[in-house]
C-alpha cells in the first residue's frame, strides 16, 4: 500500500527544521524541536487524514492543544518548551508568508516555578576536581578529563559549548578562550592557571585523527560529543563525591555563584556565563541570599527568634 503523503503542516516543519540546522542549531534544540513539533502535529491529526494546513489553525485550536497537554500533567518547564517550539515554527512561517501572523504568541505562556538551582560549594567543588587530577578512578584519559572539569568549574562553560571548542579557540599567551555560545554567539573567556597546566598536560598526550580540529576528543580520536562529555562528569559525581544529582550545569552554577560570593561585579558574571539578560544572571544572587540566611540561621544567636 503506497504511503500517504506529507502534510502541508508535516512538510511545513520539515522546512522549519532545516532552516535551524542552516543556523548551526545544536544539535540539543534540533532534537528537541523537532520532537515537540512532531507530537504537535500528531494532535491535530484525525484518524487516516490529514491535518489542517498551519495557515488553517487557530488560536482556539492553539489553546486547546495546550490544555491537553497540562491534561497528560506535563511540567509547566516542557509546556513551555513545547509552546517555544510552536511560535518559532509560525514565526517562522509568517516570515516566509506561508501564514497572515504568528498566531502562537497571542497564547499566554504559562509561568514556571522560581526553583533556586543546586550549587556544590567551593570546597565540595575543588575535592572533586582535586580528585579527577589525581586520577583515583584509574581512567583512560585523565588528563582530558581533567581539563574538562577545570573549564567548565573554571570558565562557567555550557557542555555544548565545551565539547565545541577548536584548537584555535585559544589565546595561550593571553589566557582567553574564544566560545561559541547560544546562537552561535561568540565571547571571550579568560582561564586561569590551574587550567592552562591541564590544558598543557592534555595537550601534550591528546591523541586524534588527523584534521581532526576539536579540543576534546573520544576514544576513537575524534571530537567528544555532548552526551560523552556529560557521562564523564556525573561518573565522577557519582563515584568519586556519591553525589548523584550533580551533573556539567552544577559546575556552571558554582562558577557563577563562587564569584558573586567573592564579590564579582553581576554584569561582569553576564558576559562571562554569556547570559543575554541580566535577569538570567541575577538568580544567582537568591542562591547567595539563601546561603547567608543558612549561616545566620546556623551561627548567629538570636536567630531563633526570626
Amino acid at each position: 500500500m503506497p504511503e500517504a503523503p506529507a502534510s502541508e503542516l508535516t512538510r511545513a516543519i520539515g522546512r522549519y527544521l532545516a532552516d535551524l540546522r542552516l543556523q548551526n542549531a545544536s544539535p540539543h534544540t534540533l532534537r528537541n524541536y523537532a520532537s515537540d513539533l512532531e507530537q504537535f502535529a500528531a494532535y491535530f491529526t484525525p484518524p487516516g487524514q490529514q491535518p489542517p494546513a498551519p495557515a488553517e489553525l487557530t488560536v482556539l485550536q492553539i489553546r486547546e492543544w495546550l490544555g491537553d497537554l497540562y491534561h497528560r500533567r506535563l511540567s509547566p518547564l516542557s509546556v513551555r518548551r513545547k509552546l517555544a517550539a510552536v511560535r518559532s515554527l509560525f514565526q517562522y512561517l509568517a516570515k516566509q508568508g506561508s501564514v497572515p501572523s504568528n498566531i502562537a504568541r497571542l497564547v499566554k505562556t504559562p509561568k514556571a516555578p522560581q526553583r533556586l538551582p543546586a550549587v556544590p560549594t567551593a570546597e565540595q567543588t575543588n575535592d572533586l576536581i582535586n580528585a579527577v587530577a589525581e586520577d583515583r578512578l584509574e581512567r583512560p584519559f585523565p588528563e582530558r578529563d581533567r581539563l574538562i572539569f577545570e573549564l567548565l568549574y573554571g570558565c562557567g562553560l555550557r557542555i555544548s559549548e565545551l565539547v565545541g571548542l577548536d584548537l584555535d579557540d585559544f589565546d595561550y599567551r593571553e589566557q582567553w578562550i574564544r566560545v561559541r555560545g547560544k546562537g552561535r554567539k561568540e565571547r571571550q573567556i579568560p582561564y586561569g592557571a590551574t587550567a592552562a597546566v591541564a590544558l598543557e598536560k592534555y595537550l601534550a598526550v591528546r591523541s586524534v585523527k588527523s584534521r581532526e580540529k576539536g579540543l576534546f576528543a573520544n576514544h576513537l580520536g575524534t571530537r567528544l560529543s555532548d552526551r560523552g562529555a556529560r557521562g564523564i562528569v556525573k561518573l565522577y559525581a557519582r563515584l568519586v563525591s556519591g553525589d548523584a544529582s550533580m551533573h556539567p550545569h552544577s559546575l556552571r552554577h558554582a562558577f557563577a555563584t563562587h564569584l558573586l560570593a567573592d564579590g564579582a561585579d553581576l554584569r561582569a558574571i553576564q558576559e562571562l556565563l554569556g547570559h543575554a539578560r541580566l535577569a538570567t544572571t541575577q538568580k544567582y544572587t537568591q542562591v547567595s541570599l539563601t546561603d547567608l540566611m543558612a549561616v545566620y540561621d546556623r551561627a548567629h544567636p538570636k536567630a531563633k527568634n526570626r
